[in-house]
């Protein structure tokens, strides 16, 4: 079969295609012929930092972690899943984990689903990462009806989801962005856009909760911008972060009484802990998918399995809206 590898690592490493055998199926695994692949900030930093990170695989490697396709097979002891099935999940891409970024996936079945009927496998491919992502934050948070919700980076990957899930469960939904292109896109999601470079944290609290707060901040940017987001919440507020790797004073945090949810999706994978989580949100992702409640973004650029770099460089560009997705 058709594999797309990495034999170094670094920033400009080049993706090389090869012939390698078919995997052969292992208990609990299903075999997935692989549609397409999408592209996240996790990827690009493996290739960039390689044996820097704990969790990157080893040389030669196929990298790519979402993907969507069709099961080809499947192991002993796996149920609810058949020949024929269409798929998506989040499965490979790191540590002993086979990526997606070849014709045929082995993927452990506890960290995939059945695919949403209503949206192609590019759009399925884009969805994995970014909704268990998004999803986890909001769940552990307390989403619910009525909250006044933040979401930090609302055209992003896991914020345009963070967005639509916030919306879908009846919150009053306001999110920030830097342009009028994404602030028509976030208007169009049902929420409130917000110019984080035309208006102030304290500006915008005021305008829009009477200083009162927000009841749950989505923080998709992290970093710097937790010190915005521990602004931004009320008293005793939720406050969801992708990106905590920051040193950053909690005496507001603290003065607030707020509760702070740092959200690291690739735990199930890395140490085999908990994977049946994946699976349930994936299929609940489905659901409000199906149901209207949820679309994912995908950029409007096109690559294939010959020009994976190509789709690295562009989602490294800044220049991505939406999801960067490879045919396979």
């Amino acid at each position: 079969m058709k594999a797309c590898l990495l034999n170094t690592y670094g920033e400009k490493a080049p993706f090389v295609i090869a012939d390698v055998p078919r995997p052969d199926i292992l208990p609990g695994q299903v075999l997935v012929r692989v549609a397409a692949s999408s592209v996240n900030t996790v990827d690009t930093m493996i290739r960039q930092m390689g044996a820097e990170l704990p969790f990157a695989p080893a040389l030669p490697a196929t990298l790519g972690m979402d993907f969507a396709g069709t099961v080809e097979t499947v192991g002993e002891g796996v149920t609810g899943f058949a020949a024929g099935d269409e798929v998506y999940g989040c499965a490979g891409g790191l540590g002993d984990l086979n990526g997606a970024l070849q014709e045929y996936m082995l993927a452990d079945a506890r960290l995939l689903a059945h695919k949403p009927a209503s949206i192609s496998m590019r759009e399925a491919a884009a969805l994995p990462l970014v909704g268990i992502t998004a999803y986890e934050g909001m769940q552990r948070a307390g989403l619910a009806s009525g909250q006044r919700v933040l979401v930090h980076g609302g055209s992003g990957g896991v914020g345009h989801v963070a967005l639509q899930l916030a919306v879908h469960a009846g919150a009053e939904v306001y999110a920030t962005c830097s342009s009028d292109v994404q602030a028509a896109y976030i208007q169009g999601c049902g929420a409130t856009p917000i110019n984080y470079r035309e208006e102030a944290v304290a500006d915008y609290v005021a305008k829009y909760t009477d200083g009162a707060g927000f009841d749950l901040v989505y923080d998709s940017v992290g970093g710097a911008n937790m010190a915005n987001s521990f602004e931004a919440a009320a008293l005793n507020g939720q406050v969801a972060t992708t990106v905590s790797m920051v040193e950053l004073d909690l005496t507001p945090a603290h003065f607030k009484g707020l509760s702070v949810h740092v959200v690291f999706m690739l735990i199930p994978m890395i140490h085999n802990y908990k994977r049946e989580a994946h699976h349930a949100i994936l299929t609940a992702l489905g659901e409000i998918v199906d149901a209207g409640g949820l679309v994912p973004l995908l950029d409007d650029q096109n690559f294939s399995l010959e020009d994976v770099g190509g789709a690295y460089a562009h989602l490294a560009s800044g220049q991505a809206m939406g999801k960067v997705v490879i045919d396979v």
